[in-house]
């Protein structure tokens, strides 16, 4: 996978604004950045009330899929062009979804909101509505996610790469420091997992790190590149974003994301834990 199947630069996203076809989608973590201002045609995805089924703890099925998809305007031959901020923090997340359910012609704009706002170029306010579609999707691709017995059965055996913080690894935090520390019932990390914390991926301006400089950070950190490997973090998102590198940008084969993580992890009943550094 070249970075040019799944990158786009900020320039090249300028100029195809109002390009047939290409459909530019803003997903952030904090979700009323959109309307304080986005990329011109944009349209909005919120990661909790529309990616999220509003009963169980998962994802919204297929069905579900179709309908954003298909209310947002998006079809199924259409280029996807996602980006957010925190250094595409959450667009990471969705592009994991777009691939999860079967459209290939997705990429991550390269520097998110962050890159943009730096170059100065437009952002509006302006309600963007399209013509809704009739998206259809496929049914989810089960090798780029992982669930919890495999996750177990992975200790010692594959590559299992945690991308929190080296605070929430060692187990003196249960979430990242800026958010409200709850949810796991214990703290630590899972037996025989690196730490890569998510962010040592991008560069200050929010673009990702040259392909040498990534091989280096996970190479120096231990990852064995003859095994599979399972990302995880606590709900899923900053490991889609690890998830994008390795698999997308390093052309490792087998990465999933487990994006139940730490917060079903660290409150399972009997299986092993690991604390400190190691």
């Amino acid at each position: 996978m070249s970075r040019e199947n799944v990158l786009v630069s900020a320039q090249w996203a300028e100029d195809n604004l109002e390009t047939p076809g290409v459909v530019f989608v803003e997903v952030d973590e904090d979700t009323s950045a959109y309307d304080g201002g986005h990329i011109p045609g944009a349209v909005k995805v919120d990661w909790k009330t529309d990616l999220q089924d509003p009963v169980r703890r998962d994802f919204v099925d297929r069905e579900g899929f179709e309908k954003l998809l298909s209310a947002r305007g998006i079809g199924n031959d259409d280029q996807v062009v996602l980006y957010g901020g925190n250094n595409n923090w959450f667009a990471a997340y969705a592009y994991w979804y777009f691939k999860l359910y079967g459209h290939d012609k997705v990429q991550l704009l390269d520097g998110g909101r962050k890159k943009w706002e730096l170059d100065g170029r437009p952002l509006v306010k302006d309600a963007v509505s399209r013509p809704a579609t009739e998206y259809k999707a496929q049914e989810q691709d089960l090798t780029l996610r992982a669930f919890r017995q495999e996750v177990v059965d992975a200790i010692n055996v594959k590559n299992l790469v945690d991308v929190r913080s080296p605070d929430e690894f060692s187990g003196k935090l249960l979430a990242p420091a800026h958010l409200p520390q709850e949810q796991a019932q214990r703290a630590g990390h899972i037996p025989s997992a690196i730490n890569v914390p998510w962010s040592k991926a991008a560069n200050e301006d929010g673009t990702f790190r040259s392909d040498d400089e990534l091989r280096e950070i996970y190479g120096d950190a231990g990852l064995d590149g003859g095994k599979a490997t399972i990302a995880y973090c606590r709900i899923g998102e900053r490991s889609s974003h690890t998830w994008f590198v390795l698999r997308e940008l390093l052309g490792h084969t087998d990465v999933k994301n487990y994006d139940g993580s730490w917060t079903e992890y660290g409150s399972l009943v009997g299986v092993p834990v690991a604390l400190g550094s190691e």
